[in-house]
């Protein structure tokens, strides 16, 4: 490609906050009809860059330039209007109002001052024909549609606006394996189109199949640009990333046998969810459970934690059996649960961290009834310590701490709450490479204290690399309970995309 593809060119944009160089010279070249991923660790400045590119925020110095001019765009619709359309990890989208409705959010096709219901229904049913998608009602309410389907939604409203350039930021993080091809087909018929696509992921193996080119930022810098995505050896973009050389580095098991049984349950069922689940958690041990997205498994940890009613079955903490549905009694008795969505479900981001942490435990820490700010304060303080907690501040607002810190915050709650069985639902979801290594170091580091840990993740290795046993989950069901040591990548995702729930189940006698 020659320099007149070029549709995009950061030439080292600045943008600070006080006391903060989010991006302190960032590099970026986009061609037109390209994959261009964008690569870091959180905190490397990718979010402040997507919001540069959107009009959420404007550089304080360097240029941008967008169709070979240079640009300041004064907010996200000037963005919209000039082609350049951001999708959110977080879909944006309103639940209660039809797809069409969405897609053509704030740019309603009108007749006589009025909208035209029948040509956006139209229009839209055009653009998921080009999607690949005819079969998606325009009339459907967004509310019952998959995290897929919603995402295509966003991807409709974009090509509603004529993009050029389309953002994706972990676009991958809720879909499951087969709606991620689907994801990958959609994005190469969008640059067959001409438009081009900047795609950001943790997952490398992603970077590998979908992407043209790579950038990659370190401390809001750009530690290299336009390295070739399908040939630039793994350790390569590791190590300019964080320095380092390998992208999952698990603390060594020890020695140590699993102590007294914690965690306990059989035969636990849940309409539609899981079916005849039984499980069980030592003291010490970490149990992992892989599986894909829709498998039951979240489903599966919340029900275990009481935050859902099962229809049938046990869950025993230390010989005593739980009440169905009652997250006090699972507490009560040591349970503890980090849930995957972090911000809406476990933090309060306006409120500091030291607020976040003590939630759990605000009757231990009241004096005559009233809470003690400095007492609060000062258990925060020793479990930040403990779990490396970056920056050290726990009077500092949740919200602005990276994805792997606020996850700690989460643990931090448990410690002091003096939780026996930590449950982690996607313990590293949207944390960066480095962040995973210490939160790796936590997790074990708990099972040495005689915590046991019983987890769920998308990633595979990090499953075999982290538990002492694994449970493989297909379809609501156990196919497979085994040492983790005994299990491949390779092994766990033929369990989990192949053959028949019958076959796997002999396989798993």
């Amino acid at each position: 490609m020659t320099n007149e593809n070029v549709i995009l060119r950061l030439t080292d944009v600045v943008k600070t906050f006080p006391g903060v160089v989010a991006l302190g010279g960032v590099e970026l070249e986009v061609r037109a009809g390209e994959v261009h991923c964008l690569l870091g660790q959180n905190g490397a400045g990718k979010s402040t860059l997507i919001k540069v590119l959107s009009g959420v925020h404007k550089p304080d110095s360097g240029t941008v330039q967008w169709l070979g001019e240079e640009v300041a765009f004064a907010n996200p619709q000037a963005a919209m209007k000039a082609g350049i359309a951001t999708i959110y990890q977080e879909l944006d989208l309103v639940e209660d109002m039809s797809v069409a409705e969405n897609v053509y959010l704030g740019h309603e096709p009108r007749s006589l001052g009025f909208v035209n219901r029948s040509l956006m229904a139209r229009n839209t049913s055009g653009i998921l024909a080009q999607l690949g998608h005819a079969e998606v009602v325009p009339t459907r309410l967004v509310r019952v549609l998959s995290s897929a389907g919603k995402q295509l939604v966003s991807m409709a409203r974009a090509l509603s606006h004529q993009a050029k350039l389309i953002i994706m930021d972990e676009p991958s993080a809720v879909l499951a394996h087969d709606e991620v091809e689907n994801l990958f087909r959609i994005i190469r018929e969008l640059t067959a189109q001409g438009i081009a696509v900047v795609y950001i992921s943790h997952r490398l193996e992603e970077i590998r199949e979908i992407g043209d080119r790579v950038t990659v930022l370190k401390d809001g810098r750009t530690s290299a640009v336009n390295l070739p995505a399908r040939t630039t050896p793994t350790r390569d973009l590791v190590s300019r990333m964080t320095g380092r050389t390998i992208e999952y580095v698990f603390p060594p098991r020890g020695d140590a046998q699993p102590g007294d049984k914690l965690l306990e349950v059989k035969g636990l069922n849940r309409s539609g969810e899981f079916h005849d689940v039984s499980l069980s958690v030592h003291s010490g041990e970490i149990v992992g459970i892989a599986g894909l997205v829709g498998s039951g498994r979240s489903e599966l940890l919340e029900t275990i934690f009481g935050a859902r009613r099962a229809d049938s079955g046990t869950v025993t903490m230390n010989g005593t059996q739980l009440r169905p549905g009652s997250v006090g009694a699972s507490v009560k008795a040591g349970l503890g649960l980090a849930p995957e969505e972090r911000k809406s479900q476990a933090l309060m981001l306006g409120e500091p961290v030291y607020r976040n942490m003590t939630l759990s435990t605000f009757a231990d820490l009241a004096s005559a009834g009233f809470t003690s700010t400095e007492k609060e304060q000062a258990a925060a303080l020793g479990a930040a310590k403990q779990l490396d907690l970056k920056p050290l501040d726990v009077r500092r607002s949740a919200g602005t701490l990276s994805g792997g810190n606020q996850q700690k915050v989460v643990v931090g709650r448990w410690l002091l709450g003096g939780t026996k069985l930590l449950i982690l639902d996607e313990p590293t979801r949207g944390v960066d490479v480095g962040a995973r290594a210490e939160l790796y170091q936590v997790i074990r580091g708990l099972t040495e204290q005689g915590v046991g840990v019983l987890l769920v993740s998308s990633e595979v290795p990090e499953v075999l690399g982290l538990a002492d046993r694994v449970l493989v989950m297909r379809e609501g069901r156990v196919i497979r309970h085994t040492a983790a040591g005994e299990l491949t990548e390779e092994d766990v995702l033929d369990l989990v995309m192949a053959g028949s729930l019958e076959t796997a189940g002999e396989e798993a006698a």
